[in-house]
């Protein structure tokens, strides 16, 4: 083992992969120094995320549970609009684990298409899927939702929990709000986002919390070619 001397030591915090960065930065008032670190730590994250993520090709992001086995319905449903999205251009982008990511980015390399990875780091680790081209590892959810919306035309939503919710949410809440572009939120798996899809329309809306309009951000559909239509009329749109 190579001993490493004081000067060395005091850059160490700048690349190691440390425990629970995100629990330890959130946890309130801390001193300026730890502060300082973090907010280096997650500069160069986003700057790693950034270099990693420099493609070309029009992607499209895979948001779904973790916990669905190759045996479910669901994750059949993923991994053909993972073939699809992919014989059609597409590179496919998901947060790198099992479950519907995993049957999304194997559905992309059914096809020969482009797989990435968006991996977060936890502490019961979440190991990447054997379907990825490149893999990004990140140990902050909020820059890793960062470069699951940034570098995408589309967003695709099958049946999840606080996770997905939170991921569409917050992409709703940046369309809501002009930061970004309003590229299609296409739900996949009716009967599960159909309750969902109800509240919004029958209990938000007459309480004004959102406008009706607010609901034409979400697409629902079954069918993975619908899934390309809906992705590719919004392009010819957005580009006339």
């Amino acid at each position: 083992m190579k001993d490493i001397n004081a000067g060395e030591r005091s850059h160490l915090w700048l690349t190691e992969r440390a425990h629970d960065l995100e629990k330890k930065f959130l946890t309130g008032r801390r001193g300026r120094t730890e502060d300082l670190e973090s907010a280096v730590r997650i500069f160069l994250e986003f700057l790693r995320g950034f270099e990693s993520l420099d493609i070309e090709e029009p992607s499209v992001t895979v948001f779904g549970s973790a916990r669905f086995q190759e045996i479910h319905p669901y994750y059949r449903l993923a991994r053909q609009v993972g073939k699809e999205l992919a014989l059609a251009g597409f590179t496919v982008i998901t947060g790198g684990g099992p479950g519907i990511m995993e049957a999304a980015n194997r559905g992309a390399k059914d096809a020969d298409g482009k797989s990435i990875g968006c991996n977060i780091v936890l502490p019961q680790e979440q190991k990447p899927n054997p379907y990825l081209d490149r893999v990004i590892e990140f140990d902050h959810f909020f820059v890793r939702k960062v470069m699951l919306v940034k570098y995408s035309c589309a967003f695709v939503v099958l049946p999840g929990g606080f996770g997905t919710l939170d991921e569409v949410f917050e992409t709703a809440v940046l369309m809501q709000t002009d930061k970004i572009q309003e590229f299609p939120i296409i739900l996949m798996g009716r009967a599960y986002w159909d309750q969902m899809h109800d509240f919004l329309g029958q209990t938000l809306v007459p309480e004004k919390t959102i406008d009706n309009d607010d609901l034409d951000l979400f697409h629902c559909t079954d069918d993975p070619k619908h899934v390309i239509h809906i992705i590719q009329a919004r392009q010819k749109q957005i580009s006339e």
